[in-house]
């Protein structure tokens, strides 16, 4: 989509911050005798950020206002690397809470609903991100934090919470367990907002129908705001995100071109109103396209896919480039397996080995079940794979996000 003058005024306006602030972009820009941006082909002449360059500003370097006015930081997990620090101003805070509130109502939650949060507090925009979110619209919070599944299953039943903000990983946990315990009919769930990480159409069913609710995909990024920057709504066509706080590009990852809506490759996101760290052309490497048209839930809002992956995601193993998302497609075709599966890839006696764990019920013959899956891999992939079939539940769950891929060839 093209940006519109609206959005250029905003996005001149944090240039002129970051470059009399001195941050890293605004440094960069300077670099790059770059004083003003006018047209849509100003903006596209811009310079990309990446995950690396906030690294390298740890830990106040993306500061785009005086520190009087910061008023919180949140930070990724820093797990390869140092981590991003993120200042925030009070607006930011007021605004990503706008947001979120917007992401609730989309999936029609009122201040009549109680929402149990169970993503983590702290450094991580999760779980403060809900909780604002919840409060602006006038919703009762439940802030449990992650984990103690007994007390998140009970307070789940004494509080009759309505609504579930949970990974996709903890909330098939918990949906598992409340199946094993029978208690069903205690809990009062109707909704569940989900998002963190990537899921397939089977995991959502599986949630959806061991709990009784529907749920809606949240997004976002630490680097932007957290989450709550869009979602799904009744239509399941797509997630609207805020482009009135954000402008969304679709790139070839490898060239760097921007693509035509429709087209499959890399988000590129800029703030618009952002004071604290405010962000140009940040390359998420999260791979999704624009949906042309409008939805028909009616909304005006604008739509990307569902996040089909990461580019960071991809592993090459004899030869041939593998996204994880492709394993859970062709999972999707074998009704007698779980949603869960996960990737060992190994390197033996001089070559690649990956070995694919998946889950079903004990009524079914596991080895002729390998035996079609790993064809059904090589028809589709390239490459034939051992194929382990467990029963259900040997899969390690998590209370954040499932580590799909175990990769122990360079260790």
């Amino acid at each position: 989509m093209e940006i519109t003058k609206e959005q250029l005024a905003l996005v001149a306006e944090r240039i002129g911050a970051m470059r009399e602030a001195g941050s890293f972009y605004g440094k960069r820009l300077a670099a790059c005798g770059i004083e003003r941006v006018e047209t849509a082909e100003d903006f596209r002449r811009l310079p990309f950020s990446e995950k690396k360059d906030l690294r390298d500003a740890y830990p106040l370097g993306l500061m785009s206002v005086p520190e009087e006015e910061i008023i919180r930081i949140h930070s990724s997990s820093g797990t390869t690397g140092k981590p991003v620090i993120v200042p925030y101003t009070r607006k930011d805070v007021e605004d990503w809470a706008i947001q979120f509130a917007r992401c609730y109502a989309m999936a029609g939650i009122t201040n009549r609903d109680r929402i149990q949060i169970t993503p983590g507090y702290g450094l991580w925009t999760a779980g403060i991100g809900f909780q604002a979110g919840c409060e602006r619209l006038g919703a009762m919070a439940v802030p449990m934090g992650p984990g103690n599944t007994d007390k998140q299953i009970q307070m789940m039943i004494d509080m009759k919470s309505t609504v579930l903000c949970a990974t996709s990983s903890y909330a098939l946990l918990l949906a598992e367990e409340i199946e094993k315990r029978g208690v069903r009919d205690a809990i009062h769930l109707k909704t569940g907002i989900i998002g963190s990480e990537r899921w397939g159409a089977k995991m959502r069913a599986s949630i959806e129908e061991k709990l009784g609710i529907q749920t809606y995909d949240i997004y976002g990024l630490t680097e932007i705001y957290g989450p709550g920057i869009g979602i799904t709504c009744d239509a399941h066509t797509g997630i609207h995100y805020w482009d009135d706080y954000i402008y969304l590009e679709i790139i070839d990852p490898v060239t760097g071109e921007n693509l035509p809506d429709g087209a499959w490759g890399e988000i590129v996101i800029t703030t618009l109103r952002k004071e604290g760290a405010p962000l140009i052309r940040f390359r998420t490497h999260d791979l999704s396209r624009i949906i042309p048209g409008k939805c028909g839930c009616g909304r005006e809002y604008p739509r990307i896919d569902t996040i089909e992956g990461r580019t960071d995601d991809m592993v090459k193993i004899k030869g041939v480039n593998l996204f994880p998302s492709q394993i859970e497609e062709i999972l999707q075709t074998f009704p007698e397996v779980s949603s869960e599966y996960q990737i060992h890839i190994s390197h033996l006696d001089g070559k690649d080995t990956m070995r694919l764990y998946v889950e079903t019920n004990g009524r079914v013959d596991f080895l002729a079940l390998a035996r079609r899956i790993a064809e059904r891999v090589k028809s589709r992939i390239g490459f034939t794979p051992l194929v382990k079939v467990v029963e259900i539940g040997v899969l390690p769950r998590s209370e954040k996000k499932t580590r799909r891929i175990v990769d122990t060839r360079y260790e």
